[in-house]
This record gives structure tokens, sequence and C-alpha cells, in this order.
């Protein structure tokens, strides 16, 4: 079975970390019988009616999990973890869903509302209903990242992966064979190029972060030479 778990604002200006980070620490709280499958980094509307720290992004932590009686205590550690390390000044939400419970259809409209338009709490409580859905502080509005997170995670084609797999761990030119190994799909998104190999070698600009594709790992790459091709995707340089 797997699990859910969105969560936003609990940072500041300040803050030597983000969301994401909090999120990815997470895994060391997992009770047992629990696993992380992977962390998502979603990104929602960014406009002026909408105050965020940065970019306006939110995380879902993936977890599967073979008995559902395991469900409140994870919900339990999960909220403990979002008091605990949420910032001052912050306005953290959490969202926790199982696509074995209920049908996540109407969480995955709300999030992708929340990528085009500017929604209000109400809006993330109806969405999430029968969900746990909960604000931790200030103006509790990181509980529509947080809806929006696990909607948007639980569609199968929204997001990348901020962690899967050890994916920091790699280096910075990475075979293709060691990617497929641990779960994350090489695909060519050239007009023309051919298949990548097993033995092809992948430039990742020390920035290894595949996007959710059909509910998998993917790492879109474009060739660059013979044997050879080079990550889409490279860190946001900062301002």
């Amino acid at each position: 079975m797997r699990i859910y778990i969105g969560l936003d604002d609990t940072d500041n200006k300040y803050a030597d970390r983000g969301t994401g980070k909090l999120a990815r620490w997470f895994e060391k709280e997992l009770p047992k019988g629990c696993r992380m499958w992977g962390v998502v980094r979603q990104q929602l509307l960014l406009h002026d009616h909408i105050p965020y720290t940065s970019h306006n992004s939110a995380a879902c932590v993936v977890v599967d999990m073979k008995d559902l009686s395991l469900l409140p205590e994870l919900t339990h550690r999960a909220v403990t973890h979002l008091t605990q390390h949420s910032l001052p000044g912050s306005d953290p939400g959490i969202c926790v869903a199982s696509n074995g419970v209920r049908d996540l259809s109407v969480l995955v409209h709300f999030g992708l509302l929340c990528t085009r338009e500017v929604v209000e709490q109400k809006a993330a409580l109806r969405a999430a209903s029968g969900f746990h859905l909960s604000g931790h502080g200030g103006t509790n509005d990181g509980i529509i990242g947080a809806a929006a997170a696990v909607g948007l995670t639980a569609s199968g084609w929204s997001g990348r992966f901020i962690e899967f797999n050890g994916l920091r761990d790699f280096p910075e030119t990475v075979r293709v064979s060691e990617l497929n190994q641990a779960h994350i799909r090489v695909v060519s998104l050239d007009r023309d190029a051919q298949a990548p190999a097993p033995q092809d070698r992948v430039y990742t600009k020390n920035w290894l972060r595949p996007r959710l594709w059909g509910n998998r790992a993917v790492l879109a790459v474009h060739k660059t030479g013979e044997g050879t091709w080079e990550s889409l995707d490279e860190k946001r340089k900062k301002d």
C-alpha cells in the first residue's frame, strides 16, 4: 500500500533549509514495517496573491507499507516531525492519504488546480475530506500546498524526485545501467536519437533529479556524442 504525506510552508526567509529537506529527514522517523519509496518536489502556482518563501514548492513523502494498521502511527510521527522542525513564522500544513482507502481523484484534481489558480483553505479541506489534513501554526495556509502535493504526486505525472534510491550518492557521470539498477529509467527526448544503451554514460551536471512520469522515476536526457548523454535538467541558480 502506498501512503502520500504532503508537507508545505515549514520554513522562513532566514532558514538554512526548505520543506524538501525536512521531508527527506522523515525517513529516519518511519515506523518498522514502512519504507520510503521517494520524496517528490511539487511546483505550485507563482502569483502575487500567494505568499511563499522562495519558489512556492511543496514536498510529498511517498511511503510503502503492507500493514494498513500502521497508518495512525505513521500519521502521528509525521505530524510530530512537522511540528518539531517547522520554523517560527511559517504556516505549516500536512496531508496524509492512502491509495488503498479512498479514491484520490478529488485530491489529484485539486493539485492540478493549484498549479494554475489561486485557491483557499476551504477548497483544500473539501478535497482532502476523509483524509488527514491539518495546519500547525501561523495562518495554516500550508494545508493548501500539502494537499496539492499529495494530489499531484498521486497522479503519477508531476514533480521531480529530491530523494529516490540514494540519488544524491551518484557521481557526476554515471552509466545508464547503474541508474537502471536504482530503478531510474533513462529516456531520450531527442527527436531522432537512439535509446540510451546500458553501457552509455550520462552527465548529470552533479544534480540528479528524475521526474515523476508514469509513477516511475524518469531521467530525461539528450545525446551529446557516441555513447554519451546529458540530463536536460540542472540546478536553478540562486538570485
